[in-house]
């Protein structure tokens, strides 16, 4: 039988992960006190040390400051491809004029 994959928010493993960076509780007793296993909390304490120390994560962010990094570089990705997009229809109108 294959075990259910559980999701969390974001939201979620920022609280956890404060549980042991903020509040100064072991990752053990933060993993009983919300229910997650212990090397799944430590990932997401590395991650948000991490992201507090600037880096942005190649998954989900965790601190809403690295969400929102994110956020804005999915926006200027999108907004680079339509300008170069843009600047391809142009050039082929001059070429055609």
């Amino acid at each position: 039988m294959r075990r259910q994959r559980w999701s969390f928010s974001p939201e979620f493993k920022n609280d956890a992960a404060s549980l042991v960076l903020v509040q100064g509780y072991s990752v053990p007793e933060a993993s009983r006190a919300v229910d997650v296993h212990e090397n799944t909390l430590r990932k997401w304490v590395q991650q948000l040390e991490s992201e507090r120390g600037g880096s942005t994560p190649k998954s989900k962010a965790l601190s809403q400051e690295q969400q929102r990094i994110q956020e804005l570089e999915t926006r200027v990705n999108r907004l680079e491809r339509e300008k170069t997009i843009l600047k391809k229809a142009t050039a082929r109108c001059e070429t055609n004029s």
